[in-house]
C-alpha cells in the first residue's frame, strides 16, 4: 500500500494518508491533495513524501480525499527552505507551510449540511467552494506546471522544458528580445560605491552592507545592480520592510523593468497573490519580485540576487502568529541555498549588520555624499520638559515648530508630522478620581478613537462605547492624557485652517487603495501636511518636503528594551530624512523631554559610529547581541496563578538539566526569568517570558534540544493540558 506525509495548515509537522489506488500515478512530492483531520475538517494540504512504510499495527489511517493539483507547487528548493524555517525558529513545519501560501491554497471548511443529489460522489461533497470558483481556475490552469528543482537542498535551477502557454506569455512580454532598459546614469559616489559592491562579491563575500546616508541615491544602485543580474538570466528578489513603500518603488521600477516585475504583499488579495505564486511556478516566471517578507516564500527557481532595503527595520520579524521568523536573515539563508548575492541597504544600519561588517564577515561599501550634494537637513532640538513647564506649550507643538511649519508653508512647501501613537488619546481618564478604562481581555488602556467615538484595544481590537459615567465615582467627567495622530490631526486644523491634511497610520490605511491615494495626493501636492506614525519614516520620497516634527522622540526612548536607544536612533534619522530631498537643505524640529541626553547630539550630527561604540559596549558588558543569541520562551494560559507554577517549574527544569552531564557543550547558557511582562495579558491569556541568553559558540541544535525536552516534560502533567509554550528564536 502507498501511503503520503501530508504537510497542513496546522501547528504539527505532519500527518500520514493512505494514497488510494487510482491516485497512485498523480500523487507527488510537492502535490496539492484534499485531506480530512478529525472528524469534520477539511484541509489542503501539501504532499511532502510518498512512500510504503506501513503505520504501527492497530493504527487507524484516513485516505487522500481529492487531488487538487497533481503537478506539484512547492518545489525542493522550497521544502528546504521551509525546514530551515521550522527548524531554526523553532516553529512546526505545519505552520510554515500557513505562512508560506496565500489563504486560497490552503482553505479548510467545514461540511456543510446540503440536499443528498443522486448524482453527487463522495469526492464532490468534498471539494471546497474554490476549487470550483473561476478565481482558482484562472490561478492553476492545466496549461501550467511546476518545474521541478532537481538536486534538493541546493536550490538549483530547473531546466524543464517551458510549457505552451508560458511559451505564450513570454512571447507576449518580449521576452525573446534583447533585454536593455533604460537606465539613468549614476553620479561618481554613486558609480563607485557599485564597482566597491561587485569587488566584494568578486573578492568571495557575497553578503554586502551599503550604507548609504539618506537620499544618497541608493534605490537608483539597486535599479543598475538588478538589470545586470536579469541580463544574466537571474531573478532578483527586493524587499521591503513596509506594504506603505511599495506604491512609490513599484512605479519607479516598472518605468524600468515593465512586465518583468511582480509585487506581492499582504494587502493584495487572496487571488491576486496566488496568481503571483503559480506564475513564479510557471516557465515565464516575473524576473524581479518586490515584497515585504512574506516574499522570502514564493517559489524561485534561478534567483542571483537578493536586495534588503532598509535591513535595520524591525518590521521584518514576524510577531504573531508562528513562524517568528527575521525576513532578512531568512533572506540570506534563502540566497546562500541559490548561491546567490545579497545586499542590504540602510542609512542606520542595525547594530548586528554593522558588526559582522566590521568583523569582516559581510562586505562593506559607505555612500556619504547626498545625491546632487545635497545637505544633510539641520536638527533643531526643542526642550518641551522646559516649555511646559514654563506653559509655553500649544497643545503638542512649540512656538518653534509652528513658526517653521508657517514659514514652509507659505513658500508651498510641504510638511511631515510625525507621531508615533494612532488614535486620538492613548489614555482616557476621569479628572474626578482618576479612574482608566481597561480592555476587559488584556492588560492595556484603551485608546480613545475621537472620529467613531469609540475606546479600542490596539493589542486584541476589542472595542468598547464612551462610558456616560465614571464606574468609580458615578462622576462624568473624563479627559485624554497624551496626543495620537488623531488628536495631532485636530491641533493641526486649528493651527492652519487653510492647509489640507493628510494621515497615515493603521486608521486611515488599511487596505492598499487607502495606501496609495494617501502617498499619491501629498505626491502630487495635494495636501499640504502629512501626519502619521513610523509608517512615515520609511524610505518615503516626496519632492516638496522642507519641514519634518518630531512630536515626541520619548515615546521611543522609554521603553524597556536593550534595543531602545538604537530603534531611537534608527527612527529620528530615517524620520529627519525625509526633509529637503530635492534642491535645498531641509528643516527638522524635534520635541523631546530628554534634549540633554548624548543620544540626541547623535541624531543632530548624524552620528551614527557614535552610537554604534556606546551601545556596542553596553551589549559586550551584558550580554546582548551580537555577542550572544537570545531565545525567549513564552509561556501562556488563562488562569494566572497556575501560569506562574508552570513559568517557575520550566525555569528550573532549565537550571536543572543545563547542570546535568551530558550537556557540557552549553556551559555559558544563561537563563533569565521567568518574568512577568509589561503587558502580561492579551486576549485573556497571561504570559510569562523566560530568556536564553547563548554564547556564539553554543551549537543550538543542542539548545533547541533541551527546549523541546523541558517542554514535553512539563506539559506531560495532566493540569498542564491547556498551556501553550512557544519560542522566539532571535527577539525584537
Amino acid at each position: 500500500m502507498t501511503y503520503a506525509d501530508v504537510i497542513l495548515p496546522v501547528p504539527f509537522e505532519g500527518f500520514t494518508y493512505i494514497v488510494p489506488r487510482e491516485m497512485e500515478q498523480q500523487v507527488q512530492r510537492g502535490s496539492r491533495v484534499l485531506v480530512t483531520l478529525g472528524k469534520s475538517r477539511r484541509y489542503a494540504g501539501i504532499v511532502e513524501r510518498v512512500h510504503h512504510d506501513a503505520p504501527p499495527a492497530g493504527v487507524q489511517m484516513k485516505s487522500i480525499v481529492e487531488v487538487l493539483n497533481a503537478p506539484p507547487i512547492v518545489n525542493e528548493a522550497q521544502f528546504a527552505f521551509w525546514h530551515w524555517i521550522a527548524d531554526y525558529y523553532m516553529a512546526p513545519l505545519g505552520d510554515v507551510y500557513k505562512a508560506a501560501f496565500p489563504g486560497v491554497l490552503k482553505k479548510e471548511e467545514k461540511p456543510k449540511k446540503r440536499r443528498k443529489k443522486s448524482d453527487e460522489t463522495e469526492a464532490d461533497s468534498l471539494r471546497f467552494e474554490a476549487k470550483n470558483s473561476d478565481a482558482e481556475k484562472a490561478i492553476f490552469p492545466d496549461a501550467f506546471s511546476c518545474q521541478r528543482v532537481q538536486n534538493g537542498s541546493n536550490f538549483a535551477e530547473s531546466g524543464s522544458v517551458l510549457p505552451s502557454a508560458a511559451e505564450k506569455l513570454r512571447s507576449e512580454m518580449g521576452e525573446n528580445d534583447v533585454f536593455s532598459p533604460q537606465l539613468n546614469e549614476l553620479n561618481e559616489a554613486q558609480q563607485e560605491a557599485l564597482g566597491a559592491i561587485k569587488k566584494t562579491w568578486a573578492e568571495g563575500k557575497e553578503i554586502t552592507l551599503l550604507h548609504g546616508v539618506t537620499s544618497s541615491g541608493k534605490t537608483e544602485i539597486y535599479i543598475h545592480l538588478i538589470a545586470e543580474c536579469i541580463r544574466q538570466g537571474k531573478q532578483v528578489l527586493y524587499l521591503l520592510p513596509e506594504i506603505a513603500l511599495t506604491t512609490q518603488i513599484t512605479n519607479r521600477l516598472r518605468n524600468v523593468f515593465g512586465e518583468r516585475l511582480g509585487v506581492y504583499h499582504s494587502k493584495f488579495s487572496d487571488n491576486e497573490r496566488a496568481a503571483v505564486y503559480q506564475r513564479q511556478l510557471s516557465g515565464a516566471p516575473f524576473d524581479l519580485i518586490l515584497g515585504v517578507r512574506s516574499s522570502v516564500f514564493l517559489p524561485f527557481q534561478r534567483l542571483g540576487l537578493v536586495i534588503v532595503d532598509e535591513e535595520h527595520e524591525t518590521s521584518y520579524k514576524q510577531q504573531e502568529p508562528a513562524p517568528r521568523y527575521h525576513a532578512r536573515n531568512a533572506a540570506l539563508m534563502l540566497a546562500r541555498h541559490f548561491g546567490a548575492k545579497t545586499l542590504l541597504g540602510t542609512a542606520t544600519p542595525s547594530i548586528e549588520t554593522f558588526w559582522h561588517a566590521q568583523q569582516g564577515h559581510y562586505g562593506y561599501v559607505a555612500l556619504t555624499r547626498r545625491y546632487s550634494d545635497m545637505q544633510l537637513p539641520a536638527i533643531d532640538v526643542v526642550d518641551i520638559r522646559r516649555l511646559r513647564f514654563q506653559k509655553r506649550m500649544k497643545g503638542a507643538f512649540s512656538q518653534a515648530l509652528l513658526d517653521t511649519m508657517t514659514a514652509a508653508l507659505e513658500r508651498k512647501e510641504q510638511v511631515i508630522l510625525f507621531q508615533n501613537r494612532r488614535g486620538f488619546s492613548p489614555v482616557v481618564q476621569c479628572k474626578n478620581c482618576g479612574w482608566v478604562p481597561h480592555c476587559e481581555h488584556c492588560d492595556v488602556s484603551l485608546t480613545l478613537h475621537k472620529r467613531s467615538g469609540r475606546l479600542v484595544c490596539h493589542y486584541c481590537g476589542a472595542t468598547y462605547a464612551m462610558p456616560e459615567r465614571c464606574p468609580a465615582c458615578e462622576e462624568s467627567d473624563f479627559m485624554g492624557k497624551g496626543a495620537g495622530t488623531e488628536r495631532i490631526e485636530e491641533q493641526v486644523t486649528r493651527h492652519f485652517p487653510d492647509a489640507k491634511i493628510s494621515r497615515m497610520d493603521l486608521d486611515t490605511a488599511k487596505t492598499r487603495t487607502a495606501y496609495e491615494r494617501i502617498i499619491s495626493e501629498f505626491s502630487s501636492g495635494e495636501s499640504d501636511i502629512l501626519i502619521g506614525t513610523q509608517m512615515v519614516s520609511k524610505g518615503l520620497d516626496f519632492d516638496k518636503v522642507s519641514v519634518v516634527g518630531i512630536l515626541d522622540a520619548d515615546q521611543l526612548l522609554n521603553f524597556p528594551d536593550f534595543r531602545a536607544h538604537e530603534r531611537t536612533f534608527h527612527t529620528l534619522s530615517q524620520v529627519a530624512g525625509r526633509a529637503g530631498r530635492k534642491g535645498h537643505r531641509g528643516q527638522v524640529v524635534l520635541q523631546t523631554r530628554s534634549a540633554d541626553l548624548p543620544l540626541m547630539q547623535q541624531v543632530v550630527n548624524n552620528d551614527y559610529e557614535g552610537m554604534y561604540r556606546t551601545q556596542l559596549e553596553e551589549r559586550e558588558a551584558f550580554l546582548y547581541p551580537p555577542f550572544c543569541r537570545l531565545i525567549s520562551v513564552h509561556l501562556r494560559h488563562r488562569d494566572g496563578q497556575l501560569l506562574d507554577h508552570w513559568a517557575q517549574d520550566y525555569a528550573n527544569l532549565l537550571r536543572l538539566s543545563l547542570s546535568q552531564p551530558g550537556w557540557e557543550r552549553l556551559k555559558g547558557v544563561r537563563v533569565l526569568g521567568p518574568e512577568t511582562p509589561i503587558v502580561s495579558r492579551i486576549s485573556s491569556f497571561h504570559i510569562r517570558k523566560i530568556l536564553l541568553k547563548v554564547p556564539l559558540q553554543a551549537p543550538l541544535s543542542l539548545v533547541r534540544n533541551l527546549l523541546y525536552g523541558v517542554r514535553d516534560q512539563l506539559l506531560l502533567q495532566p493540569a498542564a493540558t491547556n498551556l501553550n509554550v512557544f519560542f522566539d528564536v532571535d527577539p525584537m
